[in-house]
């Protein structure tokens, strides 16, 4: 039976940085919760504390009934783990397995205890589906275009859509009461996503989903928790992923409307005590110099002088009874602006009879034409040649027939759906440096607009998290003037707001748009000239 997975008062610290203050979380069966915030709010710390693979500092962490399985966002392709058994462990299977064969050793020993333990790990075993994950496991690859005799291979030798696929049917594979998802959405396509979609909502335990993808959100999650990477702490929405949106909205709205109900308050109090301030001293300083003969007459100016100070003290007084209201806090936004190059010709990039070989596989012969300025997308299933199409439209994979010709005057921008441009050893600032020209002083500068701090720019490329290595290659496009972009994949790993500036930077680039993406949303809100399809292939 599956269980609900209850968190209270959770804390986490990384040092002296504080990542989650006294957040809580309950998810029974059915419910399908969504995690949102920026990037570095503690999503995947969440995530991980939740799946019991990191301890929190402060709170309990419980799961009622079952097991929780906790897919993470990159998928460790090992070396030497074949795809039968990456399958085995991301079930959850191999571990019960393993516990099955200790206990089976520990009976065999006459252990006390032993039988019952024995009993409890083989049930366990059945329950994550360990008794016919073969069989299942190649009906799940059939169905998502893979041939089962790729159980038998290495997963580090799968192609980039099969790897995708392959994560997927680990999904589709899992037994788990209780889903911990980070990012499952990456790099699938139409289809995998709507499998994803169905799977989700079938599966009668809960589910705690980290995902930027709106439309994925929108069609699966019953509840939102929102971070908030300023205090900390979490705020939950029911209704959904349309429930959240109004319901935070109109939270802002409010909070807004209260700061300013006494903003505006505390403003006419302040300006009336200034003024009773200034009537008070002036009107002391006219009794006290004042030629007035008459006693009776002075000593009436005198007393209104302290009336009107007694005012002040009053107004002041109801100013200090005022119920402070904080300002809204307002968010980080990225400030993301594409261009500024000089325009190419009238032809970005043409291929004539052009054929592309990578291994066994062949895309064309295709004739192709960017015009500049077009906003194109290219889109089509995993493995069906899109990242082969764009290595050779960008000059990176040689033509095996036919002409590739590249326009006079065309910058090229690129986003790679890997984000390797920042890989190395050398620190992010360095390599910044390097790849964009520019001094020591103007890249931290930049990066910083790009809330990637002193710290993250001193850390090896290759330490960065995927959001911050996603962040850095944006901060790279921005700054190269490029008139033709290139973007794959672009909305995976940005947080909500950084994708909502994404938009609007491509809104303004009047340059050639080469858009790769299965993001729904991404899609409908940049205004296409035409889609490119690709169809599939046998994998």
């Amino acid at each position: 039976m599956a269980g609900t997975l209850i968190a209270k008062d959770v804390e986490q610290a990384h040092g002296a940085h504080t990542v989650l203050a006294g957040v809580s979380v309950t998810v029974a069966p059915g419910d399908v919760l969504g995690v949102v915030g920026p990037n570095g709010a503690g999503k995947s710390t969440l995530l991980r504390i939740l799946a019991a693979v990191d301890a929190p500092d402060k709170g309990t962490v419980r799961l009622t009934a079952g097991v929780a399985g906790y897919l993470p966002q990159e998928p460790d392709r090992a070396p030497g783990e074949r795809l039968d058994a990456y399958l085995a462990r991301r079930t959850g299977v191999a571990a019960a397995d393993a516990r099955v064969q200790r206990e089976a050793a520990a009976m065999a020993a006459h252990e006390d205890g032993a039988a019952d333990r024995y009993a409890e790990a083989f049930e366990a075993w059945l329950g994550l589906g360990g008794a016919d994950l073969e069989p299942r496991a190649e009906t799940v690859l059939r169905d998502l275009g893979l041939d089962p005799a790729l159980l038998d291979l290495e997963t580090t030798t799968l192609s980039g859509g099969q790897a995708a696929r392959a994560s997927l049917a680990a999904i589709l594979l899992s037994r788990f009461d209780v889903l911990l998802l980070d990012e499952p959405t990456n790099d699938l396509d139409f289809d995998g996503l709507a499998r994803l979609e169905r799977f989700v909502a079938e599966r009668p335990g809960g589910a705690v989903i980290v995902s930027h993808d709106r439309a994925f959100l929108e069609r699966t999650v019953t509840r939102v928790l929102e971070i908030d990477e300023i205090a900390h702490t979490a705020a939950e929405y029911g209704g959904g992923w349309a429930g959240y949106l109004e319901l935070r909205a109109t939270a802002e709205r409010e909070a807004q409307d209260r700061y300013e109900t006494f903003a505006t308050e505390r403003d006419r109090l302040t300006d009336r005590a200034r003024r009773q301030r200034q009537w008070s001293e002036t009107g002391v300083r006219k009794a006290k110099t004042s030629d007035e003969p008459d006693k009776n007459v002075r000593r009436a100016k005198t007393e209104r002088s302290e009336k009107q100070a007694s005012k002040v003290r009053a107004t002041e007084k109801a100013i200090e009874r005022l119920d402070a209201v904080d300002k809204p806090w307002q968010r980080w936004e990225l400030q993301l602006r594409f261009g500024g190059g000089e325009r190419s010709g009238a032809i970005t990039v043409r291929l004539d009879d052009a054929e592309l070989r990578r291994g066994s596989f062949v895309l064309g012969p295709l004739d192709l034409e960017l015009a500049w300025g077009e906003r194109i997308a290219l889109v089509g299933p995993n493995g069906s040649g899109k990242t082969t199409l764009v290595d050779g439209l960008v000059g990176r994979l040689p033509l095996a027939r036919g002409t590739r010709w590249i326009g006079p005057g065309v910058r090229i921008g690129e986003l790679d759906q890997a984000r390797t441009v920042f890989a190395g050893d050398a620190s992010l600032l360095a390599a910044f440096v390097e790849r964009s020209g520019m001094t020591q002083q103007e890249a931290r500068s930049l990066l910083a607009k790009f809330g990637l701090d002193s710290d993250a720019v001193a850390r090896p490329a290759a330490s960065l998290s995927p959001g911050e290595r996603t962040r850095a290659s944006l901060a790279l496009l921005m700054a190269s003037g490029a008139n033709w972009l290139v973007l794959d994949e672009p909305t995976n790993h940005l947080d909500l707001p950084a994708i909502e500036q994404l938009e609007t930077a491509l809104a303004a680039f009047d340059g050639t748009l080469l858009l790769v993406t299965h993001d729904r949303q991404l899609l409908e809100a940049v205004a296409l000239d035409r889609t490119i399809e690709l169809s599939a292939r046998a994998a």
